[in-house]
């Protein structure tokens, strides 16, 4: 990109196969095209302001308009953000080439707290790079460093806050990651112009035991069959889903609370708990990955349709995502519970870890549960509580020794910090994975798509995928990079004929 900012054109396309020059991003902009939400943002010179490509303000003169490849580098020049289109709703990006998987990966992390809880050097080790490679990919990617990328989306998550939240100032400056109240009123200041106290929403909100936050999907959402694959999976006492919704408990750092995920009259919203406000911003992030909203689906489908196979999957049923998980070490210890038996058989399994081991709440019954009214009561299991039990203990709930070693050696891993299962950490937590006695390329392929986020990710071995294709040993290489998408569909259509049995 120029130093003025008019074009936007990285040396590898972001996203194929568009190309984001300045002409594809003005035409873009007079169409308010949604298929570039995200992607780029306008600067807009004579007001000073950054929008999103589908501001509803009128849409500013092409004279006056600058393309910039994130929030950060808008920032960065200067702009403040706009309150009409909130660029802190925007969906993220899901590139499909390298160096922009990598800076996407670095991004979601960041955006999750990575740098405040670890810093630079361990983000870079846990995507296997060095942390002058990041940089390098994060300001060609992003055209901003690692730590202005951080600054935006604490900035931005206060503004969200400000704005959707009845929650004080204080609560508001440490659930965006600011570690002071003084820094917080300082940053807001000199970046918006305002302390956060004149920036509050105009409509006035009542402080509660909830607070509610939209999330904006890229292109259209379709929540059905997300909700249907969770809820064949749901634990009881522990998560519901019906046709809405999703709900579960959550344990995050040393706060026990709930959230609350479904379509409301905004779109998609995320309701919480209110003693999960200070984690929200790896919350936002997580909740993100796991429905996969950012995914690029018009492309994904494309793709896909090109195998006769799954044609009419696609033609049916477009934008299938990929249901992910909130914990990645509970979605591999849920994975290896579920080894070599059924849905159901693991789910019963997993039933009996929570009921032993997992925090019990006061209950929590969600506002959309399942019919007849689904009572949330436990928590999953922690990686302490599970590495301190030892092997005998979680044998007891009727897995083999075997398997309980293996289920030991994950929650001693994940404790010890040496199982680094966060979303974009693909090749270290599939190494991680490796090296622990029980985990076969089932499971960490099963992990690699759920947890990890790895698109490509292909369970090949799956008797589900094995009868779905009718075939053993396919691989599915032509299909690269969104195997896992192609995972998704045929396991879906496996569950869909045995309903119809």
């Amino acid at each position: 990109m120029s130093e003025s900012g008019e074009t936007f054109a990285p040396a590898k396309p972001i996203f194929r196969p568009m190309t984001l020059d300045a002409d594809t991003c003005h035409a873009a902009c007079d169409a308010k095209d949604r298929r570039f939400d995200g992607r780029f943002y306008v600067g807009v010179k004579s007001t000073g302001i950054y929008c999103r490509c589908i501001c509803p303000a009128r849409t500013p003169k092409r004279v006056n308009r600058t393309f910039w490849p994130s929030a950060a580098a808008a920032e960065a020049a200067g702009f403040r953000p706009c309150l009409l289109c909130r660029p802190e709703r925007a969906p993220g990006l899901a590139p499909i080439d390298a160096p922009a998987r990598l800076a996407a990966a670095a991004y979601a992390r960041i955006e999750a707290g990575a740098l405040e809880e670890a810093g630079l050097e361990a983000l870079a080790d846990e995507l296997g790079v060095t942390s002058r490679h990041l940089r390098r990919v994060m300001n060609t990617q992003f055209g901003a460093s690692p730590i202005d990328i951080a600054q935006t989306g604490r900035l931005l998550t206060a503004r969200r806050l400000l704005n959707e939240t009845a929650l004080s100032v204080t609560d508001i400056a440490f659930a965006s990651g600011f570690r002071s109240l003084r820094r917080f009123n300082a940053t807001m200041k000199d970046r918006y112009g305002a302390p956060p106290t004149k920036m509050r929403g105009r409509k006035h909100l009542e402080r509660g035991e909830t607070f509610t936050v939209s999330l904006s999907p890229r292109g259209d959402y379709n929540i059905a069959p997300m909700l249907d694959f969770l809820g064949k999976r749901a634990l009881p006492g522990v998560e519901c889903a019906d046709a809405d919704s999703y709900a579960r408990v959550l344990k995050w750092g040393d706060a026990l609370g709930w959230i609350e995920i479904g379509m409301g009259a905004k779109g998609l919203e995320l309701t919480l708990s209110e003693n999960l406000a200070p984690h929200l911003r790896p919350l936002v992030a997580n909740v993100r990955g796991a429905f996969d909203l950012d995914a690029e689906m018009t492309s994904v489908d494309a793709h896909l349709a090109s195998d006769k196979a799954l044609a009419k999957d696609v033609k049916r049923e477009p934008g299938v995502r990929v249901p992910g998980a909130l914990d990645g070490l509970e979605l591999a210890i849920r994975a290896v519970l579920g080894q070599q038996i059924t849905v159901a058989g693991a789910r019963t399994l997993t039933h009996r870890l929570v009921q032993k081991f997992g925090a019990r709440t006061a209950g929590f019954q969600p506002a959309n549960a399942v019919a007849g009214g689904a009572m949330l009561t436990h928590a999953f299991p922690d990686a302490a509580t599970l590495a301190d039990a030892g092997t005998a203990a979680i044998a007891k709930i009727g897995v083999p020794m075997k398997r309980a070693e293996t289920l030991h050696r994950l929650a001693v891993a994940s404790a010890d910090g040496k199982l680094p299962l966060a979303r974009g950490a693909i090749a270290s937590g599939r190494a991680a994975l490796a090296q622990i006695p029980g985990i076969g390329p089932w499971t960490i392929e099963y992990v690699a798509l759920r947890a990890l986020g790895d698109p490509d990710a292909y369970p090949a071995t799956d008797i589900a995928l094995i009868n779905a294709l009718g075939r053993k040993g396919e691989t599915l290489e032509h299909l690269k990079p969104w195997r896992g998408y192609a995972a998704i569909r045929l396991w879906r259509r496996v569950a869909k004929k045995e309903l119809r049995k």
